[in-house]
Protein backbone atom coordinates (compact mmCIF):
# COMPACT_ATOMS: atom_id res chain seq x y z
CA UNK A 1 0.00 0.00 0.00
CA UNK A 2 0.95 3.42 -0.77
CA UNK A 3 -0.33 7.15 0.82
CA UNK A 4 -0.85 9.57 -1.55
CA UNK A 5 -1.78 13.02 -0.16
CA UNK A 6 -4.73 14.90 -0.71
CA UNK A 7 -5.05 18.66 -1.34
CA UNK A 8 -8.34 21.35 -1.63
CA UNK A 9 -8.57 23.74 -3.91
CA UNK A 10 -6.34 26.04 -1.63
CA UNK A 11 -3.51 23.88 -1.73
CA UNK A 12 -3.64 22.72 1.97
CA UNK A 13 -3.65 18.98 2.64
CA UNK A 14 -6.50 17.49 4.07
CA UNK A 15 -6.22 14.03 4.32
CA UNK A 16 -4.57 11.04 2.59
CA UNK A 17 -5.63 8.04 -0.33
CA UNK A 18 -4.20 4.60 -0.21
CA UNK A 19 -3.25 3.20 -3.12
CA UNK A 20 -3.01 -1.03 -3.18
CA UNK A 21 0.28 -0.96 -5.69
CA UNK A 22 0.18 -4.86 -5.62
CA UNK A 23 -3.45 -5.11 -7.34
CA UNK A 24 -2.51 -1.78 -9.76
CA UNK A 25 0.94 -3.34 -10.98
CA UNK A 26 2.60 -6.36 -9.26
CA UNK A 27 5.71 -5.41 -11.12
CA UNK A 28 7.17 -2.37 -13.45
CA UNK A 29 8.77 -4.22 -16.38
CA UNK A 30 10.95 -1.02 -17.51
CA UNK A 31 11.27 -2.44 -21.35
CA UNK A 32 7.77 -2.38 -21.47
CA UNK A 33 7.33 1.32 -20.35
CA UNK A 34 9.74 2.18 -23.08
CA UNK A 35 8.24 0.49 -25.63
CA UNK A 36 4.90 1.90 -25.56
CA UNK A 37 6.67 5.55 -24.74
CA UNK A 38 8.18 4.69 -28.33
CA UNK A 39 5.09 3.82 -29.57
CA UNK A 40 3.27 7.24 -28.55
CA UNK A 41 6.16 9.21 -29.50
CA UNK A 42 6.60 7.78 -33.06
CA UNK A 43 2.55 7.73 -33.70
CA UNK A 44 2.78 11.30 -33.35
CA UNK A 45 5.41 12.01 -35.99
CA UNK A 46 4.40 13.75 -38.73
CA UNK A 47 6.31 11.59 -41.37
CA UNK A 48 6.40 14.55 -43.85
CA UNK A 49 9.99 14.74 -44.43
CA UNK A 50 10.77 14.71 -48.42
CA UNK A 51 14.15 15.35 -50.20
CA UNK A 52 14.29 15.23 -54.29
CA UNK A 53 16.55 12.41 -55.78
CA UNK A 54 18.56 12.72 -59.02
CA UNK A 55 15.41 12.31 -60.95
CA UNK A 56 13.67 15.48 -59.12
CA UNK A 57 16.06 18.21 -59.26
CA UNK A 58 16.77 20.63 -62.19
CA UNK A 59 19.49 20.50 -64.67
CA UNK A 60 20.44 18.61 -68.04
CA UNK A 61 20.54 14.68 -68.24
CA UNK A 62 23.08 15.36 -71.08
CA UNK A 63 26.24 13.33 -70.42
CA UNK A 64 29.03 16.16 -68.90
CA UNK A 65 31.32 15.16 -70.79
CA UNK A 66 32.77 11.80 -72.65
CA UNK A 67 32.95 8.84 -71.68
CA UNK A 68 37.07 8.37 -72.41
CA UNK A 69 40.11 10.24 -73.01
CA UNK A 70 39.52 12.75 -70.98
CA UNK A 71 41.66 11.99 -67.86
CA UNK A 72 38.88 12.34 -65.70
CA UNK A 73 36.41 9.87 -63.73
CA UNK A 74 33.94 8.84 -65.82
CA UNK A 75 30.75 10.84 -64.89
CA UNK A 76 27.23 11.47 -66.04
CA UNK A 77 24.21 14.15 -65.49
CA UNK A 78 24.79 17.09 -63.10
CA UNK A 79 21.75 15.64 -61.12
CA UNK A 80 24.20 12.70 -59.62
CA UNK A 81 23.97 13.04 -56.14
CA UNK A 82 28.22 13.18 -55.71
CA UNK A 83 28.00 16.64 -57.17
CA UNK A 84 26.97 19.96 -55.62
CA UNK A 85 23.11 20.59 -56.46
CA UNK A 86 22.77 16.88 -57.65
CA UNK A 87 19.78 15.03 -56.06
CA UNK A 88 20.27 13.11 -52.45
CA UNK A 89 21.14 9.56 -53.47
CA UNK A 90 18.99 7.93 -51.13
CA UNK A 91 16.35 10.37 -51.00
CA UNK A 92 13.54 10.83 -47.71
CA UNK A 93 10.32 10.10 -48.59
CA UNK A 94 6.99 10.78 -46.53
CA UNK A 95 6.10 7.84 -45.15
CA UNK A 96 3.55 6.29 -42.32
CA UNK A 97 5.75 5.92 -38.45
CA UNK A 98 2.43 4.58 -36.90
CA UNK A 99 2.21 1.32 -35.35
CA UNK A 100 0.24 -0.41 -32.57
CA UNK A 101 1.27 -2.51 -29.38
CA UNK A 102 -0.88 -5.22 -28.12
CA UNK A 103 -3.86 -3.61 -25.95
CA UNK A 104 -3.23 -5.45 -23.08
CA UNK A 105 0.37 -4.78 -23.12
CA UNK A 106 -0.76 -1.53 -23.51
CA UNK A 107 -3.12 -1.40 -20.76
CA UNK A 108 -0.33 -2.87 -18.41
CA UNK A 109 2.09 -0.38 -18.96
CA UNK A 110 -0.69 2.42 -17.83
CA UNK A 111 -0.77 0.82 -14.80
CA UNK A 112 2.88 0.14 -14.31
CA UNK A 113 3.72 3.76 -15.20
CA UNK A 114 1.01 4.74 -12.73
CA UNK A 115 2.34 2.81 -10.17
CA UNK A 116 5.71 3.89 -10.71
CA UNK A 117 4.80 7.71 -10.62
CA UNK A 118 3.21 7.12 -7.01
CA UNK A 119 5.93 5.31 -5.67
CA UNK A 120 8.55 7.77 -6.53
CA UNK A 121 6.23 10.75 -4.97
CA UNK A 122 4.80 12.42 -8.26
CA UNK A 123 1.57 12.05 -7.61
CA UNK A 124 -0.78 14.43 -5.93
CA UNK A 125 -4.50 14.40 -5.15
CA UNK A 126 -7.30 17.36 -5.36
CA UNK A 127 -10.19 16.81 -3.23
CA UNK A 128 -12.23 18.33 -5.86
CA UNK A 129 -11.68 21.37 -8.59
CA UNK A 130 -14.04 22.64 -10.53
CA UNK A 131 -14.49 26.46 -11.81
CA UNK A 132 -17.36 28.41 -12.72
CA UNK A 133 -15.48 30.26 -15.55
CA UNK A 134 -12.19 29.71 -16.87
CA UNK A 135 -9.68 31.34 -14.91
CA UNK A 136 -5.89 30.83 -15.27
CA UNK A 137 -4.25 32.60 -12.51
CA UNK A 138 -6.80 30.32 -9.94
CA UNK A 139 -5.35 27.41 -11.76
CA UNK A 140 -1.66 28.64 -11.64
CA UNK A 141 -1.88 30.05 -8.44
CA UNK A 142 -3.31 26.04 -6.84
CA UNK A 143 -0.89 24.62 -8.87
CA UNK A 144 2.35 27.02 -7.25
CA UNK A 145 0.46 25.87 -3.78
CA UNK A 146 1.13 22.09 -4.40
CA UNK A 147 4.30 20.61 -3.69
CA UNK A 148 6.95 21.09 -6.19
CA UNK A 149 5.29 24.63 -7.24
CA UNK A 150 5.21 25.26 -10.92
CA UNK A 151 6.61 22.42 -12.53
CA UNK A 152 5.65 20.34 -15.42
CA UNK A 153 2.24 19.07 -14.32
CA UNK A 154 -0.03 16.56 -15.53
CA UNK A 155 -3.68 17.98 -14.44
CA UNK A 156 -5.99 15.18 -14.51
CA UNK A 157 -9.87 15.57 -14.65
CA UNK A 158 -12.77 13.05 -14.10
CA UNK A 159 -14.22 13.47 -17.31
CA UNK A 160 -14.18 16.38 -19.55
CA UNK A 161 -13.72 19.90 -17.83
CA UNK A 162 -13.81 22.68 -20.39
CA UNK A 163 -13.59 25.26 -17.65
CA UNK A 164 -10.27 23.54 -16.25
CA UNK A 165 -8.98 23.26 -19.19
CA UNK A 166 -9.16 26.41 -20.72
CA UNK A 167 -7.53 27.77 -17.57
CA UNK A 168 -4.77 25.35 -17.55
CA UNK A 169 -3.92 25.39 -21.58
CA UNK A 170 -1.86 28.93 -21.32
CA UNK A 171 -0.10 28.24 -18.43
CA UNK A 172 3.59 26.72 -19.74
CA UNK A 173 4.66 23.30 -18.72
CA UNK A 174 0.49 21.95 -17.65
CA UNK A 175 -1.49 19.89 -19.23
CA UNK A 176 -4.93 19.11 -18.93
CA UNK A 177 -6.37 15.78 -19.44
CA UNK A 178 -9.56 13.94 -18.87
CA UNK A 179 -8.83 10.13 -17.03
CA UNK A 180 -10.05 8.21 -19.89
CA UNK A 181 -7.16 9.53 -21.58
CA UNK A 182 -4.25 8.83 -19.21
CA UNK A 183 -1.62 6.30 -20.91
CA UNK A 184 2.08 5.29 -19.89
CA UNK A 185 3.78 8.10 -21.83
CA UNK A 186 1.47 10.99 -20.20
CA UNK A 187 2.35 9.80 -16.94
CA UNK A 188 6.08 9.60 -17.30
CA UNK A 189 6.26 12.61 -18.99
CA UNK A 190 5.91 15.59 -16.20
CA UNK A 191 7.57 15.90 -13.06
CA UNK A 192 4.34 15.72 -11.43
CA UNK A 193 1.08 14.53 -11.61
CA UNK A 194 -2.19 15.94 -10.58
CA UNK A 195 -5.15 14.05 -10.21
CA UNK A 196 -8.72 14.83 -8.72
CA UNK A 197 -9.45 12.15 -6.62
CA UNK A 198 -12.86 11.20 -8.49
CA UNK A 199 -10.33 11.05 -11.64
CA UNK A 200 -8.29 8.55 -9.23
CA UNK A 201 -11.10 6.21 -8.21
CA UNK A 202 -12.32 5.95 -11.69
CA UNK A 203 -8.93 5.14 -12.86
CA UNK A 204 -8.41 2.33 -10.11
CA UNK A 205 -11.59 0.90 -10.85
CA UNK A 206 -10.70 1.12 -14.99
CA UNK A 207 -8.25 -0.40 -14.53
CA UNK A 208 -9.07 -3.36 -11.97
CA UNK A 209 -7.32 -2.71 -9.11
CA UNK A 210 -8.92 -3.05 -5.81
CA UNK A 211 -11.26 -0.31 -4.48
CA UNK A 212 -8.65 2.56 -2.36
CA UNK A 213 -9.40 2.77 1.18
CA UNK A 214 -9.75 6.42 2.59
CA UNK A 215 -7.41 6.99 5.53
Amino acid sequence: MASVSVFDEQGAEVGSFEVDLDALAPTVNRQLLHDAVVMYQANRRQGSHKTKSRGEVSGSTRKMYRQKGTGNARAGSRRSGVRRGGGHIFALRPRDYSYRLPKKALRAATKMAMRSRVEDGGVVLLKSLAFSEPKTSLLAGLLEALPGGLVSTLLVTDGVDINVYKSGRNIPGVEVRPVEELNAELLLRPRRIVLVQGAMERFLERVGAAAPVQA
